[in-house]
Parts: structure tokens; C-alpha cells; sequence
């Protein structure tokens, strides 16, 4: 079931299409990234559609993600240049917080000010766009200055098409959250769920939360240590706490962990019996808001 996360609701094929019809509309393009998932959360159908338009690359929830990989992204990202050139390409930014939004409108200006002609004495437009829950709407109602737009911790709260008024006279076409057709990758759909960009009503959350175990315990296991207080992590080789069997796959390593995890939490039913649903929700939801640490799952190449 992981491995073959597949999700193209109606509503995406609408924006898909609002995407291409009002793109002859607008200036530039911003759009926006997760930190923690700067690949599978960049939509190849949005770089396809925008490509012919200056864009500008907002690596956002800077917040929930590694410090260090924000900074080589930043750069990566930046290098990679696009039709306008004027100032950087990409900006750290927390939308939740303002971080960036000073950098961000000062790339703008200078990408307006390389107008010329008719085009020069309209209003700048803009035309927001990302994948579900990468913050989009935040990052609106920073830019604006007020709450214009619905905000919420789950996909799909944009419903439609919105143009909004800037303080600095640009106007800005909000999209609502696009994935595409199939994941030729199945890490990016997994990755995609791990964040919250796929709905967890459609997943097993469980087995996504031992996925999810799995990766961390390999780039980030101090954290899973110190925020869940286990004495180790154990791996193969191992005896099972569950089963007292010796584990063999990093498949069993995850169960042993989450294992651990849900009685370090409570997380029993009676019987005595593990509550993996309640300990798989706990896990995602502690990942998502940073409580076990700023984790980044995807770095830039060397």
C-alpha cells in the first residue's frame, strides 16, 4: 500500500487547468517548497506549466527542517537560475513567523522594476502555487498582512481561485494544493504522506509511521533516542520485545521500535496488547510539528 500512494482527487485536475489558464495573467511564479522535502515536494507538472515565467522558489516551514540543509538548498536552488535572473531565485522562509518575507518582497521589486514598456505601468502579478500543506496559505496571509485565506495543518483547505491586493500594489493569484497523477518515485509519495501532504484518511498509519521510523533511525537517531527516552535503538541482530524472536529485517527493527515507543507512551490496549494506530499517529504527528527535531529527509547532492 505504501509503496504505491497514488492521489489525483478531481479538485487537482481543476487547478491543473486554472494553473494553465490563467498563466498568460501573471508576471512570475512563486512557488512553494517544503523544507524537510525540497524534492518530492517540488510538482514537476507546476515546473512543466510555469517554466516560461520568472519564479521564485519559497523553501518554506524552515522551521520543522535541518538548519544546514535550508542553507544548501538556498544555494542549489539559487544556482539554478531561471528566465529572469534579477536577484536570488530561492528564500528560506517561516510563513508562520514573517522569516523571509523582507527578502522575498525585495526579490519582487527588483523582478518588477525589469519591466518595460506597456506592461511596466500595470500592477505586478504574481501567481502562488505548491503542493497540499506546504504552507501556501501562510505565506498569503503574511504577504498581505492580514488572514485573506483559510489556514489548516491538512491538504486541501484551499478550495478555488483567489486574487488578493498586496500592501505594495502587486496582486497575487492563489491556487489551491496540486499533486500529480502518479509518483514515478515511490519514496516521494511516501515522503509527501510523511509531511502531511496526502491525506492521512487514505493511508495506513501505522505502517507509513514504522516507514517513517525506519528513515529516522538511520539519519536521525539521537533524536528518536532523546525524544522517546529509549536506551537504544535496536536492529538486526537483535531479540524482538514483542515476539522474542531475533530481528532480521530493518522492516522488524521498525516494529521492535515502535514497539518501544508505544509503551514509552502508553499507547496499550487492554490486554496488554500494543496500540500501533495510536502510537503511528502520535509518531507522524510529533515528526510534523518538530517535537522530535528539525529533520530534513531530503539533501542536496554533493
Amino acid at each position: 500500500m505504501i509503496e504505491n500512494i497514488n492521489w489525483y482527487p478531481g479538485h487537482m485536475k481543476k487547478t491543473r487547468e486554472l494553473i494553465q489558464n490563467n498563466l498568460k495573467m501573471v508576471d512570475a511564479v512563486i512557488e512553494v517548497i517544503d523544507a524537510r522535502i525540497p524534492v518530492s515536494s517540488r510538482n514537476p507538472i507546476i515546473h512543466e506549466l510555469v517554466s516560461s515565467r520568472p519564479r521564485i522558489t519559497v523553501i518554506n516551514k524552515s522551521d520543522l527542517a535541518d538548519d544546514r540543509a535550508n542553507r544548501l538548498w538556498e544555494k542549489k536552488l539559487t544556482s539554478e537560475g531561471g528566465p529572469d535572473e534579477a536577484g536570488s531565485r530561492a528564500v528560506i522562509m517561516n510563513a508562520m513567523t514573517g522569516e523571509g518575507t523582507k527578502p522575498l518582497f525585495s526579490m519582487l521589486e527588483k523582478m518588477s522594476k525589469g519591466r518595460s514598456g506597456n506592461s511596466a505601468m500595470k500592477p505586478y502579478r504574481l501567481m502562488i502555487v505548491g503542493v497540499p500543506n506546504c504552507g501556501k496559505s501562510s505565506l498569503i496571509n503574511r504577504m498581505t498582512g492580514r488572514k485573506s485565506t483559510k489556514t489548516g495543518d491538512k491538504p486541501g483547505v484551499t478550495k478555488g481561485k483567489q486574487w488578493l491586493s498586496l500592501e505594495n500594489g502587486m496582486q497575487l493569484l492563489d491556487t489551491p494544493g496540486i499533486l500529480w497523477p502518479k509518483f514515478e518515485d515511490p519514496n516521494v509519495g511516501i515522503n509527501l504522506a510523511f509531511c502531511g501532504s496526502i491525506k492521512d484518511e487514505i493511508l495506513d498509519v501505522p505502517t507509513l509511521a514504522m516507514e517513517l521510523v525506519k528513515v529516522l533511525s538511520l539519519r536521525y537517531p539521537e533524536l528518536l533516542l532523546e525524544r522517546y527516552k529509549l536506551e537504544e535503538l535496536l536492529g538486526e541482530g537483535d531479540e524482538s520485545p514483542e515476539t522474542g524472536y531475533p530481528i532480521e529485517t530493518d522492516t522488524d527493527a521498525a516494529l521492535a521500535n515502535m514497539h518501544q515507543i508505544a509503551l514509552k507512551r502508553g499507547c496499550i490496549l487492554p490486554g496488554k496488547r500494543i496500540d500501533y494506530e495510536r502510537a503511528g499517529k502520535l509518531l507522524l504527528d510529533e515528526f510534523r510539528a518538530a517535537k522530535i527535531g528539525r529533520i530534513t529527509l531530503e539533501w542536496p547532492e554533493a
